[in-house]
């Protein structure tokens, strides 16, 4: 049980890895994928890992309930890890879509990235927390 949530929440981090390079090669070429992941890796990891954890704790948290308590659903939170990474590239849409609205939107981003990258990261903690202290009622009301 413990053993398929580290793996899925080990592949989660890498699709979402691999989901950014294929976005930012997509819209700007693998050099410069390459690049901007030189550039902010800290960020990129940390994004990918927080959200693979989280998957990983949802898994397990899932594979709990199922176990104890006869396959009720549970409803967890979901990450901002992606839309987070993703931004990382978003402003150079600007060259795809030249509708002046959107490109608006694409210079905000641009020029908020980090504060965006931050923002990814305080809800990764946010939904890790939330994940475990339901881990923790959980264990606590099967023990009882």
């Amino acid at each position: 049980m413990i053993l398929k949530s580290i793996i899925r929440g080990a592949a989660a981090t890498l699709i979402l890895l691999f989901g950014y390079f294929v976005i930012v090669s997509l819209v700007s070429g693998l050099d410069f994928a390459e690049g901007q992941f030189v550039q902010f890796w800290y960020f990129l990891v940390s994004l990918a890992l927080g959200f693979g954890l989280q998957v990983g704790l949802y898994s397990y948290l899932r594979s709990l309930v199922k176990q104890m308590a006869g396959g009720k659903v549970l409803a967890v939170s979901g990450t901002t890890s992606t839309a987070a990474m993703i931004s990382c590239c978003t402003h150079y849409l600007a060259n795809l879509l030249p509708i002046l609205g959107t490109a608006g939107i694409v210079v905000f981003v641009a020029q908020y990235q980090v504060e965006i990258f931050y923002a990814g990261i305080l809800f990764n903690i946010f939904g890790i927390a939330y994940i475990v202290r339901k881990l923790i009622q959980f264990r606590k009301h099967a023990i009882s």
